[in-house]
């Protein structure tokens, strides 16, 4: 979708959905990856499976890259957290982690609807775990304050891609 990729990554509560959103309304063309690319599935066959485990929160390879190749935007913002980045992160020009400490991840977790991830305790622990460790998002990129106003996280990711784009015009 563009001739720039961007992907926008972060545990579960970091924001990436309404960064997504917000990106969209400033006239960006953004994927919402959880909504859009995501199913359940074997994270090493892509084979769909039955049920819903965190580990097999997948996004579908070919649709990622298809949708990368497309060149009729000058950028696109993949938005959301798959297992299996590892087997499409090349695609990206860059990616933007977002994070938070642990007492905004669990005020945005409290806030959640009562059906919606995150909320249970186990889906908690698991969330509290990999903000921790994580293990759960790519081990390079540009690392973000998500807790500032969702307008300053996007006015700097919205800076690096510029500075981005200058330095690989050159």
């Amino acid at each position: 979708m563009g001739k720039r990729n961007y992907l926008i990554e972060g545990v579960s509560g970091t924001g990436k959905s309404s960064v997504c959103q917000e990106l969209r309304r400033r006239g960006y063309v953004a994927i919402d990856g959880d909504r859009e690319l995501a199913y359940q599935g074997d994270l090493t066959t892509g084979e769909k499976t039955e049920g819903f485990g965190h580990e097999h929160h997948i996004w579908d390879v070919e649709k990622v890259r298809r949708l990368a190749a497309n060149q009729d935007d000058e950028a696109t913002f993949f938005c959301g957290g798959s297992r299996n980045f590892k087997q499409f992160i090349d695609l990206f020009d860059e990616t933007f982690i977002l994070d938070v400490d642990a007492d905004t991840l669990n005020e945005r977790l409290d806030s959640r609807p009562e059906d919606d991830w995150g909320r249970r305790k186990s889906e908690r622990e698991l969330i509290l775990r990999l903000h921790a460790t994580k293990e759960d998002v790519p081990s390079s990129g540009i690392v973000l304050d998500a807790t500032q106003a969702l307008v300053s996280v996007v006015d700097e990711i919205l800076s690096h891609v510029r500075i981005l784009k200058v330095k690989n015009s050159n």
